[in-house]
Parts: structure tokens; sequence; C-alpha cells
């Protein structure tokens, strides 16, 4: 038993450079086999018996290495005094976030409104007033921060992200604009290439950090942070509509029009309730507050 043991560990555990080099023959080997048409040949069947073993080497080396790295990396990053506060101190991050996304937002409302006016459309203002809507917000909440520390002031949090609830609802007036140009004016984005599996990672990258960081981020009872989570959910709303269009100009191929059509309008009035719904229920509970915080105040 032990013997089979030794030799499994040697056929499977190889050195590095050979892992490397097993990768790249296995990857010539393949491209070549589907360029001339030979993927049904006896050669072929070989060659993927051979690319089979080189995934499974490809596997154990990565179990094997990648956590030593990551531990490695982890130790590097956390014994940086900045970099351990980003990721240890929530009310730090939440600074360092407001301004990160603000700058880019900033950039955005740039770039858009010069080609709107350059290109002579509405497709590109429409996306500026969207990015100025988040960038208002964004800079309402790290102007506050920045003046008050989190968690000092309870009333001057509830009204600030009441406030910013307010202008979030407003957003979806540049939502239905994109989505009417994407219906009636066949307008959307197009990613070439690679570009777009690029796009749809980074998508439900964003997503997915969007809602865990709502999840995560009620345990510290803030309206600044929990609207601050908002906002990253809704920003990260609108780029699932955005990749859908994309999607649908790269692949769309064998979808009608129509059908093309009533998905982007299913799927941008979901984004506006879902939006309005989280822009209503921070309205409300911090309305709710701040009446009860008065009302216990006149007592």
């Amino acid at each position: 038993m032990k013997s089979w043991k030794k030799i499994c560990g040697r056929l499977l555990v190889l050195p590095l450079w050979l892992v490397v080099l097993l990768t790249v023959i296995s990857t010539v080997l393949l491209v070549t086999v589907f360029a001339k048409g030979w993927d049904t040949t006896p050669i072929a069947y070989v060659i993927y018996v051979l690319s089979f073993y080189t995934l499974m080497t490809i596997c154990i080396a990565c179990y094997k290495t990648i956590p030593g790295y990551y531990k490695s990396i982890k130790g590097k990053v956390y014994g940086n005094k900045y970099a351990n506060r980003y990721l240890t101190d929530a009310v730090f991050k939440t600074h360092v976030t407001l301004y990160r996304s603000l700058t880019i937002n900033l950039i955005y409302i740039v770039i858009n409104a010069v080609s709107g006016i350059v290109f002579s459309t509405y497709w590109f203002g429409i996306f500026a007033i969207y990015y100025a809507i988040m960038a208002i917000v964004r800079f309402l909440l790290a102007r506050y921060v920045t003046k008050n520390h989190i968690g000092t002031s309870r009333m001057g949090e509830l009204k600030r992200a009441r406030l910013c609830a307010y202008i979030l609802m407003t957003v979806n007036l540049a939502l239905s604009g994109a989505v009417l140009m994407m219906i009636y004016y066949n307008r959307g984005f197009e990613y070439q290439g690679i570009l777009i599996y690029v796009m749809a990672l980074y998508t439900f990258y964003i997503t997915t950090t969007a809602v865990i960081d709502m999840i995560k981020y009620r345990k510290f009872k803030s309206p600044i942070m929990s609207v601050t989570k908002v906002i990253k959910m809704a920003a990260a709303l609108f780029s699932m509509l955005f990749l859908e269009t994309a999607m649908f100009s790269q692949f769309g191929g064998d979808t009608s029009p129509e059908s093309q059509r009533i998905m982007i309008m299913a799927t941008g009035a979901g984004i506006s309730v879902i939006v309005v719904t989280m822009a209503v229920y921070m309205i409300v509970c911090t309305t709710k507050e701040i009446r009860e915080y008065k009302e216990l105040k006149k007592e």
C-alpha cells in the first residue's frame, strides 16, 4: 500500500519546472489538434490523456504551493500598519472607500460629459448625470466623516443618511433614461474579445462583495456605514444592467430584438424597485429613529 502511495506521489507531485513544461507542451498539442481538425483521431486521445494528467499535476501543485504563498502574503499585508488598519478598522476602511469611490465617480463624470459633447449624444450625458448623483451622495458622506468621527453623533448620522437616501432615489431618473436609450435607440455597452469576460467577473465580484458588506456592516449599527453599503449595492446593480446589454451585443445573435428589449426592461424595472426599496427603507428607519430621539429629548 505504501509503495503505491510512493509511486502515485512521484507521478503526480512533480517539480514546478516540470509542471510548467508539461503545461506548455499540452497547450501546444491541444491547439494543434483543434486547429488541424484531428480531434477524433487516435493521436488526439493520447494528447487528451496527457492533458488530463497535466491538469492533475497543476491542481496538486497549486494545492501544495498556494496556501504557503497565501500565508506569506497575508503576513506581509497585515505587517504593514496602513494595510492592517484598512483590513481591521471598519471606520477607517469606510473613509478610504468613500474617497476612492468619489474620485472614480468624478473621473467618470468628466469622461462621460466630454464624450457627450464631442460625440453629440445623450447616451454619455445620461451616464454623466448618473455618476454625478452618485458623486453628490458620496461627497456628502465623505464630508460628514471628515468633520465627524463615525459613532460620535447618532442624530447627525441619521440626518445625513436620510438625506443621502432621498438623493439616491433620484438615480432612477438616470436609470430610466439609460433603459430608454437601450430599448428605443438600440444603445448598449460593448466589450471586445476577452474583455467582456473580465467585466463579467468584475461585475459579479462587486455584486457579491456588496451583498456581503451590507450584511457584515449591520453589526456596527451605523447609519453612515449602512447607507454607504446601500450605495455600493446600487452601483453594483447598475453594473449588472450594463453587463446584460454587453452580453446581448456579444452573444445575443439568436435572441430576437423584442426579447432583448423585454429582458432589459424587466432587469431595469427590477433594479429600480430594489434601489427604491432600499432608499425608502433607509428613509423610514432613520425618520422613525429621529422622531423617537426628539420625543425622548423633550421628555
